[in-house]
């Protein structure tokens, strides 16, 4: 039965609950033994150059990665389905003529949503797309809760900023930020040591309020007997470790405001 026919998510978790009890029962469910050796991405980068008839004499048949089904079209003797990992998708394809009957059979009843590990031979499919004959798959996570709607995407802003997760697996544009954040800092943090100086780490909680007049957050030290606050700024501690004697100090670091939400800011700040 097709999710469209079950009716609202309740029916669809609820009908993902009973395929799992079926993994479970043949102690399938959650294996954590498959390792993968390439991803997505570094396969269309070494082999989306190759015709159909180059790709066909290299013979590239020990590829294997793993990642989550974001699209299935399931057909009768063989079906196509689109697995995504960390780095980006990748189709699939999954024959009888190449997966032992079981296998096929559990397949045509995966969900979009679950993580598989995947192996097999690369070709080109008649519409010139590099695609995984698959001769091996497996089921590593089943997904209980459906994917949100696979053309609009996850549009509500406030379940993007409050359900991060949906937002990433959804939105290739919220990971690629991600990913430039990460590089920046990454980035910023080379320059510095380059330069000479010295990456610390400063006190996150303060005897006192410092930062002007921005609201702190208040916690309880409970084995002191007193309030702290989480810093605001940390100019100060690192102007100690300028009078102990170090030149040049940084800290990429996490600070406070108790006031305001945006949409446009990290939440701490």
């Amino acid at each position: 039965m097709s999710e469209e026919n079950i009716g609202g998510e309740e029916g669809i978790i609820e009908e993902r609950r009973k395929k799992l009890q079926l993994l479970r029962d043949k102690k399938k469910a959650y294996v954590n033994d498959f390792l993968k050796d390439h991803y997505a991405l570094d396969l269309h980068e070494n082999y989306d150059g190759f015709s159909k008839e180059e790709l066909a004499a290299k013979n590239e048949e020990n590829v294997s990665i793993a990642g989550r089904i974001v699209l299935m079209r399931v057909m009768g003797n063989a079906s196509f389905a689109t697995v995504r990992d960390s780095s980006g998708d990748i189709q699939i394809y999954v024959s009888k003529n190449t997966v032992d009957l079981e296998t096929y059979e559990d397949f045509k009843t995966w969900d979009l949503g679950d993580i598989v590990g995947i192996s097999g031979k690369l070709f080109r499919t008649q519409k010139d797309e590099l695609t995984i004959d698959v001769w091996d798959l497996e089921m590593i996570t089943k997904s209980l809760r459906p994917m949100p709607e696979k053309f609009k995407g996850l549009t509500d802003i406030e379940a993007r900023y409050r359900q991060r997760y949906l937002d990433l697996m959804t939105n290739s544009s919220t990971k690629e930020v991600f990913i430039k954040r990460t590089k920046i800092i990454d980035s910023m943090r080379k320059i510095m040591n380059k330069s000479g100086y010295l990456e610390v780490e400063t006190p996150m909680m303060h005897p006192l309020a410092g930062g002007a007049v921005a609201r702190p957050f208040v916690t309880q030290h409970n084995a002191l007997g007193q309030d702290l606050y989480l810093r605001i700024a940390p100019e100060l501690y690192l102007k100690r470790l300028l009078v102990g004697g170090f030149e040049r100090v940084f800290e990429i670091n996490r600070s406070f405001r108790n006031e305001g939400l945006s949409t446009k800011h990290n939440p701490e700040f």
